[in-house]
């Protein structure tokens, strides 16, 4: 017996067949038989019951699943504790993030932990979550970095970062000259948001209805499908903004954005990693993951 071939029998599991198990490991499905058959002949017993239709969980077999789940979160945990100690790790990482994790978040990270692991190179797609989990699903990444928890039966799930919108105004606006308002008083001026159903609306919108406020009421003067487009407009005046101080920290510098902290009312929000629960994170993966757990709030 080892850990391969507990990996095969829980995926087989998983998926209720040999075909599906095979084409989530890529391995053939002569191969994923011939592992469980090996497993079941070190046990002495049968792992499933086989029929033309299906296949199920023998009495036996789910005797050994909850073991087999322990074994995977095991190696799991090992390789994000060793994760600290694999400086000469090489390998190509594929990974695809939501808008504001991409273009703000990662750029900053990106230069430090390439001085680290100087042999691992990445390859980032920006994409919505639904893209990021269909090119998960189809292997074409090893895992992707969303702004907004999710739930799939496929997927393992978890926060690796914090973040907090703040409120944004544009230099010689009325609220530039105050380090902080109550969300009230903010709730008074013209807003320029991004469009319904992105993860940094919903965060906002969440919070407001929370704290017993009726959505219709905010003057939302105009909604913008970027980020960047956000920003522009209320740089030149046309309303101010909810967006992570991530994201203007260049127009911060220049004095042209000004944050405002709301003392009554907190937009705090975390990022999530997301990756296929039938398949081991490569190590280098995991090394990342790690590396931006430590690093985020550099």
């Amino acid at each position: 017996m080892n850990f391969h071939q507990l990996h095969i029998f829980y995926t087989v599991s998983e998926k209720g067949s040999f075909s599906a198990a095979a084409q989530a490991l890529h391995m053939t499905q002569p191969a994923v038989t011939m592992q469980v058959q090996a497993l079941e002949d070190y046990f002495g017993t049968k792992l499933f019951n086989r029929s033309t239709k299906k296949i199920m969980l023998s009495d036996a077999g789910r005797t050994l699943l909850p073991f087999a789940l322990r074994s995977i979160e095991l190696m799991r945990q090992t390789d994000q504790e060793m994760a600290a100690y694999t400086h000469m790790l090489e390998g190509r990482l594929l990974l695809g993030s939501s808008l504001t994790i991409g273009e703000y978040v990662l750029p900053r990270l990106l230069a430090p932990f390439g001085k680290a692991y100087p042999n691992i190179s990445v390859m980032l797609k920006i994409m919505n979550t639904t893209q990021i989990m269909e090119e998960i699903t189809k292997h074409q990444l090893n895992f992707g970095l969303i702004e907004a928890e999710v739930k799939h039966p496929d997927m393992v799930i978890e926060p690796v970062m914090e973040d907090e919108l703040k409120l944004i105004v544009p230099e010689g606006h009325d609220l530039a000259g105050r380090s902080e308002v109550q969300l009230e008083e903010a709730l008074r001026f013209p807003f320029v948001l991004r469009e319904q159903g992105s993860g940094t609306r919903r965060v906002m919108e969440e919070q407001l209805l929370s704290k017993g406020m009726d959505l219709g009421e905010l003057q939302v003067v105009m909604e913008l499908g970027s980020t960047g487009a956000v920003k522009s407009a209320v740089e030149a005046g046309l309303g101010i903004t909810m967006l992570s101080p991530q994201a203007v920290r260049h127009e911060v510098a220049l004095g042209l954005l000004r944050i405002v902290n709301i003392t009554d009312a907190s937009f705090k929000r975390q990022f999530y990693a997301i990756h296929l629960k039938s398949t081991l994170l490569p190590i280098h993966a995991v090394t990342f993951l790690t590396f931006l757990r430590q690093h985020a709030e550099d």
